[in-house]
């Protein structure tokens, strides 16, 4: 997504980052609308992957550096960008949290070729869930990349 630091630091908003858990809904309605709206869904698909792109630019840099979401961003940066001061602990873990939401991405694949609702939700709840573990994990690797090397944002 071609992110700078000003754009990591902006997408560090705890705005930025609950906001784009809207993405991947929005993504599926796009692509499921194309029984509803036929070529127009092409449209939709499109201002859907804006969405994603305009999403970590759109807001303004965090105050502070407290919330879990502002970590979550951060440890996600170091992870990116920094792996080899990563924990190799953190690194097996985000691997194995990236696999496991493989299922959901399948399950949501056949759901939209398909068109079965149940398939399509539970592969977007499949999906969203690990994220939200991998983010969980990217704050405890924010942590300890922090302790271990005694730096903050604009180091990373």
């Amino acid at each position: 997504m071609a992110m700078d630091d000003a754009t990591w630091a902006r997408h560090a908003n705890p705005l930025s980052v609950y906001s784009r858990f809207a993405a991947l809904p929005l993504l599926t309605l796009a692509i499921w609308s194309r029984d509803w709206i036929g070529a127009w869904a092409w449209g939709a698909v499109a201002l859907a992957l804006l969405w994603i792109w305009i999403n970590p630019r759109l807001f303004a840099a965090p105050e502070s550096l407290d919330s879990w979401p502002t970590r979550a961003v951060l440890g996600e940066r170091v992870f990116l960008h920094r792996r080899d001061q990563v924990r190799a602990h953190h690194r097996r873990a985000a691997g194995l949290l990236s696999a496991a939401s493989l299922p959901g991405v399948v399950l949501l694949g056949v759901g939209l070729w398909q068109g079965v609702v149940w398939a399509t939700s539970v592969g977007v709840v499949l999906t969203v869930l690990p994220k939200l573990w991998f983010l969980d994990r990217m704050v405890w690797l924010y942590a300890d990349w922090r302790r271990d090397h005694g730096k903050d944002l604009g180091d990373v």
